[in-house]
């Protein structure tokens, strides 16, 4: 399989990133799951698995130390962008973002930056209510139960 090119584009700071070295586990229709290791070194966050939802505007990814510990569920809410001659996605984070550690609440984060996107025109307004309906339905997700399907497909691949 030929697999595509991956850019991760940021609108504060503004910023279009090739992810040059995260590794493609798996691809269908719906779904691209990555391996990565940090492009910024962090203290804690080493590596990790991605799980970009096409169909749903999240990406899901389990953030990793160096033991292979699971540090958190991080998931971006995001839109993104497919041309097929280049064989390129470019995902857009649309900002909002969720995080679920072991053992603690979740956290909803960067409402705030999606504010400024607005009033400082970065985002269109179709932008910022796609945005808030995929946070709305990751919300729901997490609230009924039905998060687990993301955890467990990341954890597959963790091994």
């Amino acid at each position: 399989m030929d697999y595509p090119i991956l850019y991760r584009k940021r609108l504060i700071p503004l910023e279009c990133v090739l992810l040059k070295d995260d590794v493609i586990l798996f691809q269908n229709e719906s779904q691209i799951v990555t391996k990565w290791n940090t492009l910024h070194p962090k203290k804690d966050l080493h590596h990790g698995y991605s799980c970009y939802c096409l169909d749903k505007g999240i990406k899901v990814s389990k953030f990793l130390d160096a033991d292979n510990n699971l540090l958190c569920w991080y998931c971006d809410i995001i839109s993104y962008s497919f041309d097929p001659d280049t064989n390129t996605y470019v995902f857009t984070d649309l900002l909002a973002d969720v995080i679920l550690k072991p053992g603690e609440e979740l956290k909803v984060v960067d409402l705030d930056e999606l504010a400024d996107a607005c009033e400082q025109n970065l985002i269109t307004t179709d932008q910022l209510i796609l945005s808030l309906r995929q946070l709305d339905h990751l919300l729901k997700s997490i609230q009924n139960g039905e998060f687990h399907i993301y955890q467990d497909l990341l954890n597959r691949f963790d091994v």
